[in-house]
């Protein structure tokens, strides 16, 4: 069976079902529950972007969309039982992700090279880098989840900073690093050479934030760098960093990075 429409509804009943068991009586756990949901439906909206910008074929556009839709499905289990999203501390959520939709055989009737095409994707969508040996939809696909991914996590941390800078006493969502005034000299020193970083180096709420600005290094696709120029996303990260000349480099940096590659692009056009 391929993905059609009638299949990727069931799909998405299926996963508001399945999300709808996890939440209770904690304010706290629901809060977080609900920002990896509104993350999820967000993620399917750009990938749509995305899917439409690079001309996939109809069929393409409908595995890409059940890929969005549950590529972050291991993180309700992760957080209830964990208490965190991060791996590190709990599980791999792309592996325990697989796991449940494995038990609840959500897969099992598709066409074997698409449910491969989806598991991929969801089990490499969290890596630091895609492994080299993906050719082909499975190539395209696993890029094409990890920029959407990015797309909306942009989105979510800049309004999440934003409310906790405004209101952090009735802030309710998990935060992974202590929030204090410095950052790693590494993750600097990583960002500034444009290399991936190893998210067991980061120490602070700070290198997070620096992190997510190298997430540009770690981009696929043209349409993607445009939209994150569009939203001003990178300004807006920068908002929430301290003011010193660590991290103008780093700033000047990516937005020269980000203007290359952009003009290269047009020129290739």
């Amino acid at each position: 069976m391929l993905v059609e429409q009638k299949q990727l509804e069931k799909f998405r009943a299926w996963f508001d079902d399945y999300v709808a068991g996890f939440y209770g009586d904690d304010d706290y756990v629901n809060a977080n529950l609900k920002m990896k949901q509104q993350h999820t439906h967000r993620t399917r909206s750009e990938m749509q972007y995305l899917a439409q910008e690079i001309g996939l074929s109809d069929n393409q556009k409908q595995v890409a969309d059940a890929i969005a839709l549950f590529h972050d499905v291991g993180r309700f289990e992760q957080f209830t039982i964990y208490g965190t999203y991060n791996d590190a501390r709990s599980t791999n959520h792309c592996v325990l992700g697989l796991k449940v939709l494995d038990r609840a055989k959500v897969l099992e009737n598709l066409d074997p090279t698409e449910r491969q095409c989806i598991a991929g994707a969801i089990e490499y969508h969290g890596r630091r880098e895609l492994p080299k040996d993906l050719d082909g939809e499975s190539l395209l696909f696993a890029k094409l989840i990890r920029d959407a991914d990015k797309l909306d996590v942009f989105y979510t941390v800049t309004e999440y900073y934003r409310q906790y800078r405004d209101n952090g006493e009735q802030f309710m969502l998990e935060l992974e690093f202590p929030d204090e005034p410095g950052y790693s000299a590494k993750v600097v020193e990583g960002v500034l050479q444009g290399r991936l970083i190893d998210y067991t180096q980061l120490r602070t709420l700070n290198d997070a934030k620096l992190i997510q600005l190298g997430w540009v290094y770690d981009v696929n696709f043209p349409a993607t760098l445009k939209r994150i120029r569009q939203r001003r996303f990178l300004e807006k990260l920068l908002e929430f960093l301290p003011r010193t000349p660590d991290i103008e480099k780093v700033k000047d940096k990516i937005f020269e990075y980000v203007a290359a590659r952009l003009s290269r692009e047009r020129e290739l056009l």
